[in-house]
């Protein structure tokens, strides 16, 4: 396993990223207060995500050895993929059959899945491309940076050195974010909640191994399979 990177963080980097990632936060907290007419519009969704990458960005701009504090060093490659292949195939097999046999046994639907616009898109776009890139783009939000800073500020709360606890507070924060993104809420419906353990497991990857190309290719191939399993099962 390849350690936190050995330069210090700066009490400026801690502020910046604090106040950073109450954007992403705070507005998936806020949209659960809006009227259900504003909820449903796909502009007002969307926001979270927007803000996120926008924070991201900002917090980009101001620090040096973002790939290292995002956890995409070359030299994490061959791990990422060797533990991301393993992970996704285990979660995608795990994920299908709650999917495909659980959630219709307890009378859910999962037919309205081939409305959603991951169900209408062809499948040669999907598999790999679109879901590839999706896995990327979320990771590195909602790990890499929403993940990451809020660690790091848990671990300069503590006094602890960043990279080498799990951050509980940080793990929870993130994973309820990642979750009840408005727009993954109003797409999966009642299949959003497959996101909290999910979010659960990649977020103890990350903080454990500090290695995001191993949520990357766990994401991306979980779903994946996932995607390949009730496609084929529901048309």
């Amino acid at each position: 396993m390849t350690s936190w990177p050995d330069r210090p963080v700066s009490s400026r980097s801690h502020n910046v990223g604090a106040v950073l990632t109450l954007l992403p936060i705070s507005t998936t907290v806020a949209y659960y207060g809006l009227p259900i007419s504003l909820q449903e519009l796909l502009l007002i969704q969307f926001i979270p995500q927007v803000l996120a990458y926008v924070a991201l960005g900002l917090w980009a701009m101001g620090v040096s050895h973002i790939r290292s504090q995002l956890g995409l060093g070359r030299d994490k490659i061959g791990n990422g993929l060797r533990w991301g292949v393993v992970t996704g195939l285990l979660l995608g097999g795990l994920n299908t059959f709650v999917i495909l046999s659980i959630y219709p046994s307890l009378g859910y639907d999962i037919t309205f899945l081939k409305q959603t616009l991951h169900g209408r898109l062809p499948v040669w776009l999907m598999v790999p491309w679109f879901i590839s890139c999706i896995a990327f783009f979320v990771e590195v939000n909602f790990r890499g940076f929403l993940l990451g800073r809020l660690a790091e500020i848990e671990s300069h709360w503590w006094g602890h050195t960043p990279g080498r606890n799990l951050a509980p507070f940080a793990l929870i924060v993130s994973t309820f974010t990642f979750a009840f993104d408005p727009f993954m809420v109003n797409t999966f419906r009642h299949l959003h909640w497959i996101a909290l353990w999910d979010g659960l497991i990649w977020g103890c990857i990350w903080l454990r191994t500090r290695n995001l190309w191993m949520t990357i290719v766990a994401h991306g191939l979980e779903v994946i399979v996932l995607y390949s399993a009730v496609k084929a099962a529901i048309g």
